[in-house]
Formats: structure tokens, sequence, C-alpha cells
């Protein structure tokens, strides 16, 4: 299937597929992406998610054929900090096929191109998908405060690291 795959920035216009594609996610995956329950995305979600400005705020969608199956995404924890907070979904049927470290190793790569050197996330503490997905990519990747059953990774980007891009 990653052959098929297709990763490119989102667009206003994919909001009705991203909203279609998170109702159709697993409990669990709801639960680890959110962190509770979400049946829905609201308007308003939906439109921050979709209009971003690709500096502050980068998003990357993973497509087969006209379906979302994933998206990543990071927002600059300050307005031209080197800090982002990172998130991932990808779609159940799509889960352990390349797909989210495909899409993750493009996002680490555009965080790059516009000073983003770390990226910061807020895991479930039974999410280790997340870390192993991340350690993929990391050049080091710290595990920070742990409590009331999340935890907080940082993740250093290497290609950042080194001045340079991955080819």
């Amino acid at each position: 299937m990653l052959q098929d795959v297709q990763i490119r920035p989102i667009e206003p216009g994919d909001a009705p597929r991203l909203a279609a594609g998170i109702g159709q996610l697993s409990a669990q995956s709801v639960r680890r992406r959110f962190l509770a329950a979400k049946p829905s995305l609201s308007r308003a979600e939906l439109r921050y998610l979709t209009e971003v400005d690709g500096s502050d705020h980068i998003a990357l969608v993973a497509v087969v054929g006209d379906e979302l199956v994933a998206v990543a995404r990071c927002v600059r924890l300050e307005p031209g900090g080197d800090v982002a907070e990172f998130e991932i979904v990808v779609g159940d049927p799509c889960q352990r096929q390349g797909i989210g470290t495909a899409l993750a190793a493009a996002l680490a790569d555009a965080a790059c191109r516009v000073g983003i050197r770390r990226f910061a996330a807020t895991t479930l503490a039974d999410n280790d998908a997340v870390q192993r997905l991340m350690d993929t990519f990391a050049a080091r990747l710290e595990h920070q405060a742990q409590a009331g059953g999340v935890r907080e990774l940082v993740a250093e980007l290497p290609d950042c690291q080194a001045g340079r891009l991955a080819a």
C-alpha cells in the first residue's frame, strides 16, 4: 500500500475527508490521538486543522486514491520558536504499513525548512506506537514528565542538527 500513498500538504478542501476519516477511527485510535473520546470535529476545528500557514502550523496528509488515510501536523509552541507540538493519526486499516513513518519523516523535513528543531508530544502513557514512531526520525528522544496517564516526549530533529535536510 505504501507505494500507492501520496503525501502532500493539507488543503481547506480536505475538511470533509478529514471529518469522515476521524469518524471512521476506532475508539482506541481516537483516544490515542485526542487523549479522550472525540465523536466529531466542529466547523471551527475543521477550519483550524485544514487552513494552516505552512510555517507556524504545518499539516501533511497521506492520501490513497481519493481517501485521506493519515494526517501529521506540528504547531509551534511560540510564534517563530523552534519547538512545535507533534501530532499524527493513521487510519486503522493503514496502521503498521509504514505510512506513519513516511508521513512523520516528511513532516520533520518540512519543519526543518521553517526553523523548527524539536517536536514535543503529549501522549497517553500506554501509547508505545508514537514513541516507536518518534524514535524512527529523532536524533534524540527525551522522555519528560509522566503523570496522570500521560507522558511528554521531545524529539530533536536530526537533519536540523546537521544544518541540512535529508535528501
